[in-house]
């Protein structure tokens, strides 16, 4: 297991953005991230669990205690006929890419999706009219002893945008279990390059960003709601409203955790003001309080 002592959390999140954690713990295995939990706790002090960093966005001064980093370590991947094992560190686009070299359809929406599939999970991620539950059967997790124990998907709580995982960060997903459809391979790779072509037209892959900032409101699309208040291109710092799509806000160079907050309740406060609609995040942040 690697372990890195005030490691710069910037460095291991999509937008590029956070100050150092305590210690840093990167297992390789269960067994690892047991260890690690049971480590984690020996501190007495808070830890959290992490998996690619996107949707994330951490302290300027950083976080005391532990981070555990999932992402880049649990990876291992299995496929038996129309079922996939993947544990938590597998990376949404590679196990995309998996299901279509084995003839399987419901991951294309995937396949430009930063991130693993253990926060997708937690976040119930999603695009062009398709999200992780609806191909999700089980999940392996463990708590914060490291018990290990098994959930079905109605056991998840999925919800737009939402889980079980993340109203409650006691659970710790190890691995899943998805269930997908024969397809044929031609097919699903066109429509996955459809998808990210799409989202390369629309979405500001050129610089550092979380995804989208908030949820979108029922009938409504955030982004419109952004546009409407003339917020495409507002600067803070180093942060900025994209000019591409309003739902993000990204990192032009030296974007600091206290531009984006300033940005978002902007944003939040002047939507609100015009519309009447309260915008909810759906970005996490992960700080001193709230570990």
């Amino acid at each position: 297991m690697k372990t890195k002592k005030n490691e710069p959390m910037w460095k291991h999140t999509t937008w590029r953005i956070g100050g150092p954690v305590d210690t840093l713990l990167q297992p390789e295995s269960v067994a690892e991230l047991q260890q690690a939990i049971q480590q984690a706790k020996d501190t007495a002090l808070p830890f959290y669990v992490i998996g690619g960093g996107s949707n994330l966005l951490v302290a300027d001064d950083g976080i005391r205690g532990t981070v555990i980093q999932l992402g880049g370590s649990l990876c291992q991947l299995n496929i038996e006929n129309q079922t996939i094992y993947a544990e938590a560190g597998v990376p949404l686009p590679v196990l995309a890419r998996k299901a279509a070299e084995h003839n399987l359809s419901g991951l294309e929406f995937a396949a430009g999706i930063p991130g693993t599939i253990g926060g997708a999970v937690v976040m119930n991620a999603g695009a062009y009219q398709g999200q992780i539950s609806d191909v999700v059967e089980q999940v392996v997790c463990c708590d914060k002893t490291g018990q290990l124990f098994t959930l079905t998907a109605e056991e998840c709580q999925f919800a737009y945008r939402n889980s079980r995982f993340k109203k409650n960060n006691g659970y710790i997903i190890v691995s899943v279990k998805l269930q997908l459809n024969k397809g044929k391979k031609e097919e699903i790779l066109t429509q996955m390059q459809k998808n990210t072509a799409a989202r390369n037209a629309k979405q500001p892959v050129e610089y550092p960003s979380a995804g989208s900032i908030f949820k979108n409101p029922p009938g409504d699309a955030a982004g419109r709601l952004i546009e409407l208040i003339g917020a495409k291109g507002w600067v803070q710092g180093g942060a900025m409203v994209s000019e591409k799509h309003s739902n993000f806000i990204v990192n032009t160079g030296k974007a600091t955790c206290e531009d984006v907050l300033l940005l978002v309740e902007r944003i939040k406060q002047a939507v609100k003001e015009r519309t009447g609609v309260s915008l909810e995040e759906e970005i996490l942040l992960l700080d001193k309080e709230n570990p």
